[in-house]
């Protein structure tokens, strides 16, 4: 199911086209990326890019008060999944690597992750991503490695 709601409408047709046919079964953006309230800020079909953005909440801070490093880790597989489906039939992630590098505190409101295809070789697709605050500080990298199902 394709959440009208929660993608630019500008999208939608791309999505439908890139589902086959499956949007019974595949739904975009994912439930996780409601619950972590996730939006969409930016594609570029051209430099195959995306960009969303993510609230920094008080239930995803680790003991210290910071973002919990799964939860960074959720909100890039939540940015690079809804692309890897952008520019390819559906897939999966196979691996993904983060590198944390600044913490997240909950002053900073919102992060962005933007994601970059990269390239495809046979069935696999290489993306990378930047987690950035509001000023454009780089806090975590990540490298992604996702298997065509199709």
């Amino acid at each position: 199911m394709i959440n009208k709601n929660k993608i630019p409408e500008e999208l939608i047709p791309l999505v439908e086209e890139k589902l086959h046919g499956r949007t019974d079964e595949i739904n975009f953006p994912p439930p996780v990326f409601d619950t972590m309230q996730g939006e969409v800020i930016d594609y570029n079909m051209e430099k195959e890019t995306l960009t969303c953005r993510f609230p920094v909440l008080p239930e995803h801070l680790n003991p210290y008060g910071y973002m919990q490093g799964g939860i960074i880790a959720a909100v890039v597989d939540n940015t690079i999944g809804p692309l890897s489906l952008l520019v390819s039939p559906p897939n999966f992630t196979r691996h993904m690597e983060m590198k944390y590098g600044k913490v997240i505190s909950p002053d900073m409101g919102f992060i962005y992750v933007k994601a970059r295809f990269v390239e495809k070789k046979k069935r696999m697709l290489y993306f990378e991503a930047v987690v950035e605050n509001a000023e454009g500080t780089k806090l975590a990298s990540a490298k992604s490695i996702h298997w065509v199902i199709d």
